[in-house]
């Protein structure tokens, strides 16, 4: 077994052999080690089974990446890594930061293979070689049984919330999966949780694994001004309202139980002239994408959602959380609460508790040492103005695969053809066949119809006002 690598040093630099990677590291700005990537990264490099436990929102994903691409091979082009996460919001971050940290890695290939997308181009991207893939379990199972997934060169493997792909009923593939990689690997596991059968999954199909834990403690827990208001469900609309419209909060998360009370606030919220869209299970794949890049980049103000976007959930910075409907549970308030308040910035949570659930806030607040003491609501008769977003998110028919850059862009808008301030212009994101570009509100007219009548690189695309 090789030798942990000192870790005296909060530089990443003392970690890492690859200068591109280093590189990289340096553009970013990492430098401090957050407590789950000190502890995890001597082990992970010296080729040890790892059991983490950490936080929301603790860098476990740079802690498990950055041992990955240190090791990758880009020739030949074989699958040699694999990450499994339980949902394809997920996948799609944790695939998202693999390729930002390893964009210096000419050629690397990280593909994303999850339900909700047609398997044809998922396919045919396995036919042609990949590195790496970040999975969900049923899918992957789908490509393994049709021969398409060649797990043979695999020697890193990562089950990403593992507590929660089991919870999903996902253990029967995760075992056949384990069963079909080769036994010489490196086997990580992540988990919120340490139940049984997580236990005998790690017996089976690790070897020797060490465990690191961290307790989310004031040290490393972003400060989060909790409050908790006695609100019936009659009222809740109007005290959500209120609060909407007293925090002054430019981006703000809102739970829900329930896919159909999710979609119903949502719409209630727009018919007030707020400006609100709903993210829940029953949306296919694409329309999640959009969801969530108009909600990153600022043209939709409240995004309302069901516990699916509580768990790797690729927002940062938001200003307020609300707990619109209670948690059933005390893990699912802790990652609802976890989207706001990073970075070490100040974040603020508010929970409506109607008498109906009560008894399960007493037993949450009781687990997690909250007060349990409800404050009365006394502004929900406030009748607040209306929020609207000040961008405008608009979709180019080209991305990634396609050559388009975010430079491409915003070259296209601000050039002679466009002729916009570069300042009116948001957050460009690419995927692999579509571009989303936030543009300010005033200027959004203009934009659109610079992009539809002009050419980027030489080429028309479509594009689409959302």
């Amino acid at each position: 077994m090789a030798r942990p690598r000192d870790v005296a040093s909060s530089e990443f630099d003392g970690l890492l052999e690859k200068s591109a990677l280093k590189e990289v590291l340096r553009e970013i700005g990492f430098k401090e080690l957050t407590p789950i990537q000190r502890e995890s990264l001597p082990h992970l490099f010296a080729g040890r089974d790892l059991i983490g436990q950490s936080h929301t929102g603790s860098g476990k994903t740079v802690a498990f990446a950055v041992p990955l691409l240190e090791r990758v091979k880009l020739q030949p082009r074989r699958l040699q890594a694999l990450v499994l996460c339980p949902t394809r919001e997920l996948c799609t971050q944790v695939a998202r930061e693999i390729r930002r940290l390893g964009r210096r890695h000419a050629g690397l290939r990280v593909l994303v293979v999850c339900g909700g997308e047609p398997g044809r181009p998922q396919a045919l991207a396995l036919e042609q070689g990949v590195h790496v893939v970040v999975a969900t379990p049923g899918r992957a199972v789908d490509h393994l049984e049709r021969g398409r997934l060649d797990l043979s060169g695999i020697h890193y493997l990562v089950l990403d919330e593992a507590d929660r792909m089991l919870d999903m009923g996902f253990e029967e593939q995760m075992r056949m999966l384990l069963d079909a990689i080769p036994a010489k690997r490196q086997t990580v596991f992540f988990s919120a949780t340490f139940p049984a059968r997580f236990r005998e999954l790690s017996r089976a199909y690790q070897r020797d694994p060490v465990e690191v834990r961290i307790e989310a403690t004031p040290a490393t827990r972003a400060p989060i001004e909790a409050s908790f208001y006695s609100v019936e469900d009659e009222n809740k609309f109007a005290a959500l309202r209120a609060v909407l419209e007293a925090s002054k909060a430019a981006s703000i998360l809102v739970f829900g139980n329930l896919k159909r009370g999710v979609a119903d606030l949502a719409e209630g919220l727009e018919r007030h002239g707020v400006s609100a869209t709903a993210l829940h299970g029953d949306l296919e794949q694409f329309e999640r994408e959009r969801v969530l890049a108009r909600f990153r980049n600022g043209s939709v103000r409240v995004l309302v959602a069901t516990d699916v976007a509580a768990r790797g959930l690729d927002v940062s910075g938001l200003d307020l959380v609300v707990n619109f409907d209670f948690p059933h549970q005390a893990e699912d308030y802790v990652h609802r609460i976890g989207r706001t308040g990073r970075a070490g910035q100040m974040g603020r949570a508010v929970s409506f508790v109607s008498s109906a659930e009560r008894s399960r806030h007493r037993a949450v607040a009781e687990e997690l040492g909250l007060p349990s003491a409800l404050a009365r609501f006394e502004s929900a008769s406030a009748v607040p103005r209306a929020l609207v977003a000040e961008m405008v998110t608009i979709s180019i028919s080209g991305g990634r695969k396609d050559k388009l850059r975010a430079g491409d862009v915003l070259g296209a808008l601000t050039g002679d053809a466009g002729g916009l301030d570069a300042k009116l212009i948001g957050k460009i994101e690419i995927h692999d066949r579509i571009t989303y570009v936030a543009i300010a509100a005033e200027v959004a007219d203009r934009a659109f119809a610079s992009l539809r009548d002009g050419r980027i690189k030489g080429r028309r695309f479509n594009v689409e006002r959302l």
